[in-house]
């Protein structure tokens, strides 16, 4: 086994040095914190060389188009990907999130229709979940869907907001709420909708960095075919949460390998500009690796996909651990620098590492914020109490 993948990392690396250059050069180690929307159009492509290489969608089954592989040989993928250069993946929602969710929940035709494209680089999609009023509690969402008498398809009103890459995007998964006077997690429905139709608005909106990769997106009577209802009324808390499930996956591992990459960066300028002399940035760089070589082993552990209540707290406690983490090295970042890290320079490495340490933040918030990361530990990981919840009015 070892030597099986030993020739996979090879070949990742073979193929992606014959491939990840000419015009695709510009895209080696882009995309990254604080720039998911940079060169969509040439992302596009990049997937499309992706596909025709049968290095999309490794991990799905064989009978819906993957590769089949094992976790352990969709690890290595990520992995060498990132030590490459391999930029952000335009298509990982399709292919990490809702892919896996329409192969476990869709019917043969949802199958048939959604993931060919997906699968071939071709349509990229969007996560409609979090609300203006509901950020990390989806079940106070309030955006509509209503059945039309006439032709059974569903039509939604509301708004999505931080929805990533939705301007370039076709379509979208949109959790609403179908059942008239349904609270919380019932009376949910998970609805696969086309973005290019009326009823549908997107409206970026600008970060402190300068990109927009996240928007709002408005709903008037949108529609929802009756054939893209993923499940039924009422099973749309439970299909987000699996989808969300798959979001802890094993791209994560492809992530790690961004955020050691971004690390190593650190340690050069630290002993260029005799940052690395002072004993806190010292004790703060290894603290930052140790952290890092945690986040792995954790990962993996998840990954094994253990049972029982340990297991359940290490899958719980992942987001929480990486996002933090992150957020501490964007800080990092900006203290190594300096105030050389305030100025426009022509060295490019500063240029990402200020990127990351503005976007750093909102790893703390996006997926879930660190309040409701460590509600859920607490209540659902460690069997306390709930928190009071208060009721509105």
């Amino acid at each position: 086994m070892t030597r099986d993948l030993d020739a996979l990392r090879q070949d990742v690396r073979d193929w992606m040095a014959a491939h990840l250059t000419g015009r695709f050069a510009p895209l080696k180690f882009r995309a990254g914190a604080g720039e998911g929307d940079v060169m969509p159009e040439l992302r596009k492509e990049w997937e499309q060389e992706l596909a025709a290489g049968g290095w999309t969608c490794p991990g799905w089954p064989v009978e819906h188009g993957g590769r089949g592989m094992s976790v352990a040989e969709q690890v290595v993928f990520q992995e060498e990907y990132s030590r490459v250069g391999g930029p952000g993946r335009l298509g990982h929602i399709g292919e990490g999130l809702i892919g896996p969710t329409i192969i476990a929940y869709g019917t043969p035709d949802q199958q048939k229709r959604s993931l060919p494209g997906i699968r071939e680089g071709r349509i990229f999609w969007a996560q409609g979940y979090s609300e203006p009023s509901a950020g990390s509690d989806l079940g106070n969402i309030r955006t509509r869907a209503r059945q039309d008498p006439a032709t059974g398809d569903w039509l939604v009103s509301g708004q999505k907001i931080w929805t990533s890459m939705a301007h370039v995007s076709d379509w979208i998964f949109v959790l609403a709420r179908a059942e008239e006077g349904s609270v919380g997690r019932k009376g949910l429905v998970f609805l696969l909708m086309p973005l290019d139709q009326p009823g549908v608005t997107i409206q970026p909106i600008r970060q402190i960095g300068g990109g927009a990769e996240f928007n709002s997106v408005f709903f008037d009577n949108a529609r929802a075919s009756a054939s893209d209802v993923l499940g039924g009324v009422g099973d749309g808390w439970k299909i987000a949460m699996a989808l969300l499930s798959f979001e802890r996956g094993i791209s994560t591992l492809g992530q790690q390998m961004g955020f050691a990459q971004e690390l190593e960066l650190i340690c050069q300028i630290a002993q260029e500009n005799g940052a690395a002399r002072l004993p806190g940035i010292r004790h703060r760089i290894a603290r930052a690796w140790a952290g890092l070589r945690a986040m792995r082993y954790l990962a993996m552990r998840v990954l094994e996909e253990t049972e029982g209540a340990e297991a359940l707290r290490e899958r719980l406690s992942y987001k929480y651990h990486w996002s933090n983490w992150h957020r501490d090295l964007g800080a990092l970042a900006m203290e190594v620098m300096g105030l050389s890290g305030n100025l426009l320079s022509a060295d490019e490495r500063h240029e990402r590492l200020r990127q990351m340490f503005l976007f750093t933040p909102a790893d703390t918030i996006y997926g879930g914020t660190n309040e409701i990361q460590l509600n859920i530990l607490a209540e659902t990981g460690l069997g306390m109490p709930r928190e009071p919840r208060g009721t509105l009015a």
